[in-house]
């Protein structure tokens, strides 16, 4: 006689428990404080990246990657030739409705940049100071391309704006570690779903 074993049974039971505390937990818990699209408009440059310079050589590569629970985003730069590192963060701000940058470099240059999206671009622009005391407009523009690129354009100006010289370009093409990232961040949220599922199911009622 065909027996049907004690787990078969209570598998499939088990598992609809979990997704239904799982479903509960995510109605329950309210939204989280960086969920609005406005922190999503920068997602694009997400990645790990090979980024090219204009001669079509490796100038560096770079990683963009969510913190602070998806509140920010941090870039980690780093040269292909002579060492040069460094690091910015990155996060839409409620009080004026703008993307802010903090960036420090090894080199010793420090920007804080502001700005937001236009025409589908994200944009930021500060002020620094050079070693000579004079004053330097900074623009930096971020372009999202159709097959998964994004473009960098890095401008300066000496006189307040009336002319604009270009300092750096370049196009960012994800590692081939990338190609994996999002099948990586599914099994992952799987995961951590059944986890908190499983956490969920253990407390006493």
């Amino acid at each position: 006689m065909y027996r049907i074993s004690a787990t078969r049974l209570v598998m499939p039971i088990v598992l609809g428990v979990l997704v239904g505390l799982v479903a509960v937990h995510s109605q329950t818990a309210g939204p989280k404080p960086c969920e609005g699209p406005e922190y999503r408009q920068f997602d694009f440059w997400i990645g790990d990246w090979r980024v090219e310079g204009r001669d079509g050589k490796l100038a560096g590569t770079n990683r963009i990657e969510r913190i602070a629970g998806g509140c920010g985003l941090q870039e980690t730069w780093t040269a292909a030739t002579g060492g040069g590192t460094g690091r910015s963060l990155n996060g839409y701000a409620t009080d004026d409705g703008k993307w802010h940058q903090v960036w420090i470099g090894s080199g010793g240059l420090q920007m804080h940049l502001v700005g937001g999206l236009r025409d589908g671009s994200m944009v930021l622009e500060g002020r620094t100071i050079d070693r000579s005391r004079h004053l330097i407009l900074q623009r930096i523009t971020w372009t999202p391309h159709d097959d998964g690129r994004v473009r960098q354009v890095w401008e300066q100006s000496i006189d307040e704006g009336k002319s604009w010289k270009v300092g750096f370009v370049g196009m960012y093409s994800r590692t081939p570690e990338e190609h994996g990232y999002d099948v990586i961040m599914l099994i992952g949220t799987l995961v951590t779903a059944a986890r908190e599922g499983i956490l969920l199911l253990s407390i006493p009622g």
